[in-house]
């Protein structure tokens, strides 16, 4: 086992995972090498503060998302459920329009189902005019998501994409101040499929790839977060071989040890340091790190939004679309370019 270079904490370095994240009332935190079996979020002591069961789950943030990249088009979709209300949304950047489709439904919190783990579930929301489902085999390294929606804006929309692991997973589970867990799986896969929209259909190909987001917390009363990932193919020494890219900086109470940031390649993943976000411009993020092994830049070309602010819960939240360039590095020391990737980010303040 060699041993990480200076920059990497080995706390990065995955461990066996328990059987459930939550044990005796308190998480486990760290960085793990398979799916949790059990997530007794609900279990922990004081989440929060010291508050009664009810608005403990109140409390908790859930969702999985589903996250399609192709020649085409680049599609994010997810499952929401906010307790007492549930959404779902599917948001498509179509690369050659320049244009965002997207479908977004609400429905009360008991209709939207986030599957309790990634080990033989299902995450769906099933409305009339709109439904998506993921089923999760992630035992197997396997998952599969359809869905439709249909509104004025947008039109008619569907897609079907079953997706095989190309890579580890990324399994963590970080501090956002203790006891409170940041859960979040995130996997690489190589898909087939196809997206359709207003009777376009576009087939998948060698080159799509998928890229599954599971996610539980406790965040902060005010929370922020910023993202960024690519995911497909490059040129990697003269062939064309699969690559994606998670950048995350949230509330982590200790980032260095503490973190999700990964660089997936065939059969292989690395760990990366923590990051930092500058916005230069609304349009035109920089990520990048202390150490000179990251510098990406964002050229962001469309975007989703979506706002709502009720009188118990307030959110702000920005999805881009557009394109990367610049560079990361494996433990290796190995730099590989990103130049002409698509890009997808979120910029998400909440206060619930």
């Amino acid at each position: 086992m060699s041993k990480y270079p200076d920059y990497i904490s080995e706390k990065r370095r995955p461990v066996p995972t328990p059987k459930d994240l939550v044990e005796n009332g308190e998480a486990h935190f760290g960085t793990f090498i398979d799916p949790f079996p059990a997530m007794s979020l609900l279990d922990i002591k004081k989440p929060c503060g010291n508050m009664p069961g009810l608005l403990k789950k109140g409390r908790l943030t859930v969702w999985e998302a589903f996250e399609i990249n192709m020649d085409e088009g680049t599609l994010v979709s997810a499952v929401y459920n906010m307790n007492a209300l549930g959404f779902n949304i599917m948001v498509f950047y179509d690369k050659a329009e320049d244009k965002v489709y997207s479908w977004q439904n609400f429905a009360p919190g008991y209709k939207c189902k986030v599957a309790p783990t990634l080990i033989d579930t299902t995450t769906s929301l099933v409305l009339k005019k709109s439904s998506l489902e993921i089923e999760n085999h992630f035992e197997d390294g396997r998952c599969h998501a359809k869905g439709h929606a249909v509104n004025r804006k947008s039109g008619e929309f569907e897609f079907d994409m079953e997706a095989v692991r190309v890579s580890p997973p990324s399994v963590v589970s970080i501090p956002l101040g203790k006891p409170n867990p940041l859960y979040s799986e995130k996997d690489f896969f190589k898909a087939t499929g196809y997206i359709k929209i207003n009777g376009k259909t576009y087939k998948s190909n060698e080159r799509t790839t998928v890229i599954v987001d599971d996610h539980k917390g406790y965040y902060p009363f005010h929370a922020h977060y910023d993202w960024l990932t690519m995911m497909g193919k490059v040129d990697i020494d003269g062939e064309n071989k699969y690559l994606a890219i998670n950048f995350t900086h949230n509330q982590s109470t200790n980032e260095a040890d503490y973190n999700e940031n990964l660089l997936w390649l065939e059969g292989e993943s690395h760990p990366i340091p923590p990051v930092k976000f500058e916005k230069i411009n609304k349009d035109y993020w920089r990520v990048y790190d202390d150490n000179g092994k990251v510098e990406v830049f964002f050229d962001m070309r469309k975007d989703f939004k979506m706002m709502l602010h009720l009188l118990v819960v307030d959110i702000s939240y920005r999805l881009p679309y557009g394109y990367v360039k610049g560079f990361v590095t494996d433990t290796n020391g190995k730099k590989y370019i990103v130049d002409g990737m698509t890009g997808i980010g979120e910029d998400k303040t909440t206060r619930i």
